[in-house]
């Protein structure tokens, strides 16, 4: 527990405390003062006091606020990285998008490690945001009035140990489906005034691929009209289980140009203990499956999966990279609530997630593959981030985008997250819709009001 009296700094610096096993049983007092440009923050616990400085000056009130969150949470994680005896990866970043911060940083001075070190940010990762930034030229674009389009179908064939999502078995939310398509016809219907320059179109999950082929042809017209300009388009396909030839057909006369194989592992016993109805042999017939239709191919893994060696991971990493699709992530495991394994499982061994991690990085480099975005999540294991890998011009663009938030995104659907930008005012407003498919399909009409307010204000 940390007691603060700029109460507003104290979920800031409770994300700081978290990262360190067991410094939630302590009691932190700590006592932030500013004086001209000089910021000073006293730690007090377990009988200890630990005292910092950082000047800095600073132009306006918002970045006096900025900068004194800054260094409050960059003092005590010196304080708990001392008192633990650890530097974490990330150093005392907390947030979400290291490569804003990057971006930010570029345009106020024009390089970005000085700051990352100051952070305690690693070598090896403030590199890695350098190669990501790198990896975005020539798909990042901040441009008033471009948009992105997410499709949500929250539908999937069991629920994984790992997820936190409302999902459960399509044979319990089958008889939703009828509904649920009508709605997105109507949501995606009135969106259509909202859509400025398309510059990608998402259908996610779930796992789309879990409707019949009828449906997923639905959806896929639903979305046409709106794809005007040729613009990426993408469906999450997922499972392997799920795949078949009529689906992929549809996919291809449809306009699709690029698919995701979620196959997160390629260990069977591994897919077993997550909760998997399928074997790393139904994830090779998938990738052979698509091959004739030329999709760009999206393979996501996960590192620190329910007992996984390091040995097996490994040998996941080396089979995506035997498969070559065009896209690579690999994602930390994030045991978020709601996740059955998030009940199981305390810690994961933090060694082990860092060798997993520099053994990705070694072989998705050394086979031609290049960072091209990065993003981290609160209870990640080891502190450490999802990154994704791409081949040369095969980045994706609703992933940068999404991931910098430099578009607006309209996202229609269950637990789907609208996102508005307003660049002049450097702020972004939320829709969201409900996570249970009963209750988005009542409130469908009020988010479709809701969002209709919201572009309005933009215009």
């Amino acid at each position: 527990m940390v007691s603060c009296r700029c109460e507003w700094l104290v979920p800031e610096l409770m994300d700081v405390v978290r990262l360190f096993e067991g410094a939630e049983a302590l009691e932190i007092e700590q006592q932030t003062a500013l004086t001209g440009a000089v910021f000073e923050n006293r730690i007090l616990f377990d009988g200890r006091e630990f005292s910092f400085t950082d000047e800095e000056e600073f132009s306006s009130a918002l970045e006096k606020k900025s900068l004194i969150k800054r260094f409050a949470k960059l003092s005590l994680y010196r304080a708990l990285s001392e008192y633990y005896r650890k530097e974490l990866p990330w150093g005392s970043l907390t947030g979400i998008r290291p490569t804003r911060l990057a971006y930010q940083q570029l345009e106020k001075t024009g390089e970005f490690e000085t700051l990352f070190q100051r952070l305690g940010v690693s070598e090896e990762n403030t590199a890695l945001v350098g190669r990501v930034l790198r990896g975005q030229k020539g798909v990042y674009e901040k441009r008033e009035g471009n948009v992105d389009l997410f499709v949500s179908l929250p539908f999937c064939p069991t629920k994984c140990v790992y997820c936190s999502f409302i999902t459960a078995p399509i044979e319990r939310t089958r008889q939703y489906m009828p509904a649920y398509l009508a709605a997105l016809k109507r949501e995606l219907a009135a969106a259509a005034p909202c859509i400025g320059r398309l510059r990608s179109v998402y259908i996610g999950g779930g796992t789309p691929f879990v409707l019949a082929p009828e449906e997923l042809r639905e959806v896929l017209e639903m979305v046409g009209p709106l794809r005007t300009n040729g613009c990426e388009f993408t469906v999450e396909a997922g499972r392997p289980d799920t795949f078949t030839q009529e689906k992929l057909q549809i996919c291809k006369d449809l306009g699709v140009t690029r698919i995701c194989i979620n196959a997160q592992s390629f260990s069977d016993r591994t897919l077993r203990a997550i909760g998997r109805k399928h074997t790393a042999e139904d994830v090779m017939r998938a990738f052979e499956m698509a091959a004739p239709y030329g999709f760009d191919v999206n393979c996501d893994l996960i590192a620190g999966l329910t007992g996984e060696s390091l040995e097996e991971f490994q040998a996941s990493i080396d089979s995506a990279v035997g498969l070559s699709p065009e896209n690579i992530t690999v994602h930390t495991l994030c045991l978020k609530k709601g996740a059955k394994l998030k009940e199981e499982t305390s810690v994961l061994p933090d060694g082990l997630l860092s060798d997993m991690i520099a053994y990705s990085r070694e072989t998705l480099t050394a086979a031609g593959y290049e960072p091209y975005y990065l993003y981290r999540q609160k209870y990640m294991a080891g502190a450490h981030e999802n990154v994704g890998w791409s081949k040369a011009g095969k980045a994706c663009v609703y992933n940068v985008d999404v991931m910098e938030e430099i578009s607006d995104d309209l996202a229609v659907g269950a637990n789907a997250i609208t996102k508005k930008l307003f660049p002049a005012e450097g702020r972004i407003e939320r829709c969201g819709s409900p996570k249970d498919i009963p209750t988005y399909l009542e409130k469908t009409e009020k988010l479709i009001e809701e969002k209709n307010k919201l572009w309005s204000r933009s215009s």
